[in-house]
């Protein structure tokens, strides 16, 4: 019953967030023409980024990856809720098979949404599998990031943040990075300066 009550929790806070969206104009001449890339956001913002996809991405399925753990089970019953199908699998266990199915997504002309720091981080780290993937399929990475005016922030590894009732929520969506010619460390370097670049939001 947990993934039907965080659902509700969900639908609860969208009726009395505010959003705003501001979206590079590369990605979204790229989400026009139907061209894949994979998004990549912090495990700590991951509640609302489906109204992102739900917004923008209606013409190719979004497929995230999300860990075997027993979180990721929750999360997986959540996403599928609003459409996002799933791939199971982490750096720890299932990741080449996770891996080898996301690069078939892409040469399908599908979208991949990764949480480079999940599921147990290190906080706000990156893992190889974004570069990897990004550099076997030739795609761009797309950094999605949310702020919120007001909100409750856990104690956890992730530093997970709910927006308060009546706050605001604004999306940050970067323009495409390519990849493909850096050394592993470098990408992975570029990908974090990228994600944790300060912002100018409210």
């Amino acid at each position: 019953m947990l993934p039907f009550f965080l659902v509700g929790i969900i639908r609860f806070l969208v009726f009395f967030v505010r959003f705003e969206f501001r979206i590079s104009p590369k990605t979204l001449e790229k989400i026009s023409k139907n061209e894949p890339f994979v998004v990549v956001f912090w495990h700590g913002e991951l509640l609302l980024q489906p109204f992102l996809f739900q917004k923008y991405v209606r013409e190719k399925k979004v497929w995230v990856l999300i860990s075997k753990h027993f979180d990721g089970e929750i999360i997986s019953n959540v996403v599928r809720y609003f459409g996002i199908g799933v791939l199971r699998g982490s750096s720890s266990k299932g990741g080449i098979r996770a891996l080898y199915h996301a690069i078939k997504k892409i040469e399908n002309g599908e979208y991949i949404a990764i949480t480079p720091d999940g599921p147990r981080g290190p906080y706000h780290s990156v893992a190889d599998g974004v570069v990897l993937l990004t550099q076997k399929t030739n795609v761009p990475v797309v950094v999605s990031r949310i702020f919120f005016s007001n909100a409750w922030e856990f104690k956890s590894w992730d530093k997970f943040r709910i927006p308060k009732p009546f706050s605001k929520a604004v999306f940050i969506i970067k323009e495409p990075l390519t990849l493909e010619s850096l050394e592993l460390e470098v990408a992975r370097a570029f990908v974090k300066e990228k994600m944790e670049e300060d912002v100018c939001v409210f």
